[in-house]
Parts: C-alpha cells; structure tokens; sequence
C-alpha cells in the first residue's frame, strides 16, 4: 500500500471546525512549535524550597551595585525581597501602638483562637500584626506565644480581632497579657479575587457604564504591586494604596523594611497614593500613576485615577512644580481610570479604561509630553501588556494586539477558542509573559470555569503560530539578570525551562492532536494499516516513549474513537494498525510514567510522521 507524509501546518487553530481545518493541528497542551515543528515544552523546578504567604501577582529583578542579585515579589499579604534564596518580608508597618493599647483573652472553650482588643485598629483579615512586650496569660499561652508574628482570621468589631496562636489555651490563661504590650500592623492586606465594583469601574470588566462612581480603597480590591528601580534602591505600590521605598544599600533585610517614600527626609509633595509606579530610566524621573493631587500645600490622600505625576530628575523625593526643577503632572483626559502602564523603547505607553497614550521625555519646560494613539483598544488588567524588543502586546476584552508605533489587531487563529472560555468577572487577574529563548508572549488567564488563573495562550511572533494550555502561573518574570524565566505558583518561585517534568513529577496531559483528514474529501473510506513514527527525543533518548494515537469518525457530527494506540521510542520502525473510516486523527501524547526507570522527563519533538493509507470503497 501507498505511503503518505502527514506534516501539519504549525499552530493550532480553532477559529473553524476540526473537518474545516484540514492540514492543521487542532488541539493540544504543553506544546510549542520550534522551527515549525511541535514539540514538548521545557519543564519547571522550584527556585528554591521556601514558600511565602499569599498569592504572589508581581516579580521585579535588579542588581545591587555591589553586584547582588534581588527579586522582588508581591503577594495578596506581603512584598518580599529575595537574596540567596531566602524571602526577606520589607511589608510596610501602617500603625504602630503606644504601650499597653492591646489586651488579649483566651479560654479553653476556644482553643488557640485569641481575642486581641484594640480600640480602632484598623485591621482586615488577613492582616499581619508582630507583638511584643506581652507576659503570660497564665499557663500555655506564655509571652513567647504571644510575643510572634500573627495573620489576622476574623474582625468582629473595629475594636477586636482574633488571630490563632501556636497553643491551646487552658483555664488557667486568664490574663490579659499587658505588661508592655506593642502591636505592629503591616499594610491591609488585598482581596485575591476582584470583586467588579471596587476597581475602576462600578461592574463585571466591559460590561456597565464607564466611569460609575467606584470605591478605589487598597484593601477592597484584587491585591496588585506594582515596583522599579530609582537607582538600586526599590519604589513598590500595592495598587491605589501607598507608595514606598527601600534602600537597599542602607537598610537590612530582616530587620528594616519599606516605608512611605513622603516619609523620607527630604520628601517634598511625594504622592501618598497611587495606581502605579515606574521608573523612565533615561531621564531619571519616578512616575506616580494616578497620584493624589496638589491641593494648596498638600497632597490629598485621595487618588486621581487620570493623574499622572513624576518627581524631578534624579530626586525621587521632590514633587512639587517649580521652574527649577522638573517635575509635574499631566492629566489623561480620554477615559475614566488609568489601568496600566509599560516602557517601551523610546517612550511609556498608558492604557485607561477607553484609550491608549504614550508619555515621551521631551525636555524642559514640560518635561513629558503625552500622545493619544489609540481609541477603543483595551487593556484586560494592569498585568495583561508586554513590552519586547519586536512590539509591545497585549490582551483586550475580546482582542489581542500590538503596538510598533501604531495600534493593530494581532490576527489570532485560537481567538474564538480563548475568549469564549474565559472568566470574564477575574480577567482583571490576566498576566502577560514573554519567553525571549523562544520568541514567545502570552497571556495566564482564568478560564471560564476558575476564579484563578489555570490557562495560558501563547504567541510565536517570529513563526506566527498560536498554542495554549492548562498551566497555573500568577507572575511571571523572563530571563534577564537570570539565565532562565521564573514564574510563580501555589506560594512558591519557580524556574522555567528546565529539563521537561513538572518540579521533579512528569507533565501530565502532554499532547497534540490534529484536524481531520480524509481520502478523496471523504467519498471513500481510508484504510490505515501502517504509522511509520518521525521524531527526536530532545533528552534521554535511550528510554524515552511518546504515544501515537489513531482517532476516526465517519461523519463531522460524530464524536470521535480512538482505535489504536502505539507506543514507540526512538528506534521504533512501525507500528502495525489497523483501522477504517472516512474521518482521521492523528494525537501525539507524552507516555511519562514516573514508575518506569528512565521513562520521566523526557522531551520530544515530531517530524513528519508516514501513513500507511489506501482508499477502501463507499458505503
């Protein structure tokens, strides 16, 4: 019988049926095209064994002057700074209390439930309070017990909260815990969930009115840092709450942590508040988005969602206007909200709710100018843009683009796929990534039936393909100071493009699938009774498997069977089958088995795969 080569246009697409899209591949996961040809995507190690506590949304990498690698990372509680594998927590302190503000109650009705009393504290769950100076309640609740850091599980009243210490209390803890008692708040911690009516706009992302009254409180909203360099020193803004700085050089990791940049001495009509802070290098400015304004000899505390304002060259601490200097303030006047920012090469693009703008240095007197480029081409969340060196991405509502000087659509051939699966009400929660080895962007992004982020879409700018699949990665950072990507996921940093398992267990639901074929637009049946397998194992070739799968159908509207499954390795010559229909399959699938010496962390990439196929008359 007849041999045919079956060498599937790159990409999936989806934009039309699996019979429509005849040629191509239709189906997949995990999977990348290199060089036009699919293969199994690198796999992920943890950065290192310690976990953090909260979600983290935000990565920032910089290098000391001294030559000291740091990451910054930005949780749903904390902001961490990690060096030498270590999280070190620089959270802000919002409020500090005099002796004796804060008694305690236990009893052994409640276990290791404590009742902390402090008239107005201003807690929310999940906050971060560090005691000291308390003595024992008694008995099991000792000083050393109470004298910790604590996260906050319930506010009762403005005046209580409770917290769950490391020891159940007896009867004999009847003690207040008053000796000199201190309590150190951090900053309210965010939501890890968005919750529409508390961002920018007053309902579910793209739907209800624009510019709705709206409540832009810092604790009441999806937990989002944003952070740069001044220098090596770090600014770091929770998103609409505060903006601070930590010097590294002067400051120790442990011990000091972040404080409000107004606080500084120095500080000069610093914003207190904010959307956004960045850094425009070339000229040395620190950028507030959505600053408080100037009203009379202050700052409001209140934040301006059009306001943008920036300090004077190379004085992060000075805000205030004056023909000396060069800071200032532009106000955006198309839209309702900032929503987020990036750099690009020659200028700073901004995204409100409605319009895209780029800020450009021009020089005094006005410092920055500001362009409309764009009307209608909107950002999904303040993490959904991507600056490359080829074109700045990003994911609308319903839309992908890009930006090289003008706005475009980017023609998508998974479009349909992607948006229709999306959770509209947490696409405020969308991540872009770029993978720079691999001429990669994409997007995270929660899928229809998740309030977190459990899918991601990929774009090969160079190659023009789309793929996507089932990965959880709620921030990620590509190489740069690193040799390789880190992302995070479940409370832990991981590096990507290591090996080809997932943090030492084999990737599971590996596989490609392609659209239909038939003999002859399927007036005749096909008889397959051959597959002659084309690929190479990218490591351990020797024991590395991959599954060929045989699909058919004899009509569009039938769902598909799986006929004949084939393991083959890299010295398989045939797999012998045999099969008939008008309609075929061809699925490519991963075999790791972690119980089977030599069988994990394998990689593969496909050629072009042979068929024995001939027609076998009509019906």
């Amino acid at each position: 019988m007849p041999l045919a080569k079956f060498q599937f246009k790159p990409g999936f697409d989806r934009e039309g049926t699996a019979y429509d899209t005849e040629g191509g591949w239709f189906d997949g996961n995990l999977i990348r095209f290199n060089r036009g040809r699919p293969q199994k995507i690198g796999g992920w190690r943890k950065d290192n064994s310690e976990s953090f506590v909260g979600t983290c949304r935000a990565l920032h990498a910089w290098v000391g002057l001294n030559g000291t690698k740091y990451l910054g990372l930005g949780t749903t509680n904390k902001y961490y700074i990690e060096d030498g594998n270590t999280y070190f927590d620089i959270t802000p302190i919002r409020l500090t209390t005099s002796a004796n503000e804060i008694s305690f109650a236990a009893t052994a009705a409640n276990g290791s439930t404590i009742t902390v009393t402090d008239t107005s504290h201003g807690a929310v769950i999940g906050d971060f309070v560090t005691i000291s100076g308390a003595v024992s309640l008694g008995d099991a609740i000792t000083a050393s017990v109470l004298n910790a850091e604590h996260q906050i599980v319930s506010v009762p009243t403005v005046n209580t909260y409770t917290f769950v210490a490391s020891a159940s209390a007896t009867s004999s803890d009847s003690g207040n815990g008053q000796g000199t008692v201190i309590g150190k708040y951090q900053i309210n911690s965010g939501l890890d969930v968005y919750v529409p009516a508390t961002g920018w706009g007053a309902d579910t992302w793209g739907q209800g009115t624009f510019g709705s009254a709206s409540s832009l409180s810092e604790t009441g909203q999806l937990r989002q840092w944003t952070h740069d360099n001044f220098g090596e020193d770090l600014v770091i803004n929770p998103r609409n709450g505060g903006v601070y700085y930590y010097d590294i050089s002067s400051k120790t990791l442990g011990t000091d942590r972040a404080v409000a940049l107004s606080s500084l001495s120095g500080a000069n009509k610093v914003p207190t508040v904010g959307i956004q802070v960045i850094v425009s290098e070339k000229d040395r400015h620190l950028i507030i988005l959505g600053a408080d304004p100037i009203v009379g000899s202050a700052r409001t505390g209140v934040i301006d969602p059009m306001l943008v304002a920036f300090s004077d060259q190379e004085n992060a601490l000075e805000f205030e206007p004056l023909t000396t200097n060069t800071a200032g303030s532009l106000r955006l006047s198309e839209g309702s909200s900032i929503i987020g920012a990036v750099k690009s090469r020659q200028e700073i693009l901004i995204w409100t709710d409605t319009a895209l703008y780029s800020m450009q240095f021009i020089g005094p007197p006005y410092t920055f100018g500001l362009n409309l480029i764009n009307n209608g081409s909107g950002l999904s969340g303040p993490k959904a843009a991507i600056a490359t060196s080829k074109a700045v991405f990003w994911m609308g509502v319903n839309t992908f683009y890009m930006y090289t000087g003008s706005v475009s659509i980017l023609p998508c051939s998974v479009q349909t796929y992607v948006f229709d699966d999306i959770n509209i009400s947490q696409i405020f929660k969308t991540v872009a990534f770029s993978n720079a080895r691999f001429d990669e962007i994409g997007w995270f992004y929660c899928s229809s039936s998740s309030i977190e982020i459990d899918r991601y879409v990929c774009y090969d700018y160079t190659d023009n393909v789309w793929t996507y699949g089932n990965l959880s990665r709620t921030a990620w950072l590509d190489q740069g100071i690193e040799s390789y990507p880190r992302a995070t996921s479940s409370n832990y940093l991981y590096q990507h493009e290591f090996g080809y398992n997932d943090d030492g267990s084999p990737m599971t639901n590996v596989f490609i699938e392609s659209s239909d074929f038939d003999i002859g637009d399927g007036e005749s049946y096909a008889f397959v009774s051959k597959i002659i397998p084309d690929l190479n194992f990218l490591n351990n070739s020797d024991a590395g498997k991959i599954n060929i799968v045989l699909k058919t159908r004899d009509y569009p509207g039938d769902s598909l069977v799986t006929k004949t499954t084939s393991a083959v390795g890299s010295t398989t010559q045939k797999a012998d089958v045999r099969t008939r229909s008008r309609q075929v399959v061809l699925r490519f699938e991963s075999d790791d088995d972690a119980s089977s010496s030599g069988n994990d962390d394998v990689g593969w990439r496909l050629g072009t795969t042979r068929l024995e196929i001939r027609p076998d008359g009509k019906r």
